[in-house]
């Protein structure tokens, strides 16, 4: 993904995040291994140094791949990284799957991680929440103001393109990382989240990466599972649609479908704009 040129040159923005963290004494960070959260962590250990950790929740909705590019990055970094089991998944309000769902997911995932800052003396918990994420709908955003939770670069005012700017000059090697969401993103409102549906997306997204592409979703509707690539790989995919559609079964849908809009993050929301 290219930088643009019309980036702001002032660095006004990552002084207030810097200063900000610093200011915080001794921090968790919720780390995803995405690069908004995955900046935070780096300004935190630069920062605070020991007294920056990173953690991660780990459940069936994170898929494995994920959580191994996640211990990498940190290792890069030489940041602690805590894994801690949550257990959103088990909350039948979460499995539920109405348009509140990641309201119930982060609920759980940060009261997990107050509970290990509390046992370890760490003052606050940060996410990687950034300016964009503010038009979305994001009812995650909700728990972590009601638990406290501290965004460095939604305070900072600072947005995507930015932050992929400065995480490039930083190094860091997943500056340029598609976004990424987990897994119960892939399943419509209303339909129940299980830990077999979580299995076939993982498994069905792991194919894909296989085979080479590199932005995509797998949305699981019952027995079809309708892919979603970017514009640019679209007609990579119909040339490959045998490969596809056996990947797809062999993940246990019965039907592949490939979406003719091509990728966009939270398409799932579509449909409650439409409401």
């Amino acid at each position: 993904m290219p930088l643009r040129s019309h980036i702001p040159m002032t660095h006004s923005n990552r002084r207030r995040v810097a200063a900000l963290i610093k200011g915080l004494d001794r921090v968790l960070v919720a780390y995803s291994g995405g690069i908004d959260s995955t900046l935070v962590l780096r300004i935190a250990h630069e920062q605070l140094g020991s007294h920056a950790v990173a953690v991660t929740a780990v459940s069936a909705s994170l898929a494995h791949s994920d959580l191994l590019e996640a211990q990498d990055i940190a290792r890069e970094i030489g940041v602690q990284h805590v894994r801690l089991e949550s257990s959103e998944t088990d909350d039948p309000r979460y499995r539920k799957n109405d348009p509140q769902r990641c309201y119930f997911c982060k609920t759980n995932v940060y009261q997990t991680l107050i509970g290990y800052a509390g046992r370890e003396g760490y003052s606050w918990i940060l996410d990687g929440t950034n300016a964009d994420d503010l038009g979305d709908h994001r009812p995650g955003l909700r728990a972590a103001r009601e638990h406290g939770v501290r965004s460095p670069l939604q305070e900072a005012g600072m947005g995507k393109e930015e932050i992929r700017a400065w995480a490039h000059e930083l190094g860091l090697s997943n500056w340029n990382r598609p976004a990424n969401a987990c897994l119960s993103s892939r399943i419509p409102y209303g339909s129940e989240v299980t830990p077999e549906k979580l299995a076939q997306i993982e498994g069905a997204e792991a194919a894909l990466r296989g085979l080479g592409f590199r932005e995509f979703r797998v949305r699981h509707h019952d027995q079809v599972a309708r892919i979603e690539v970017s514009k640019d790989e679209l007609s990579r995919a119909v040339e490959e649609s045998e490969p596809i559609t056996r990947a797809m079964k062999n993940a246990g849908f019965l039907y592949a479908t490939l979406d003719l809009a091509g990728f966009r993050s939270g398409s799932m929301n579509e449909a409650l704009k439409k409401k």
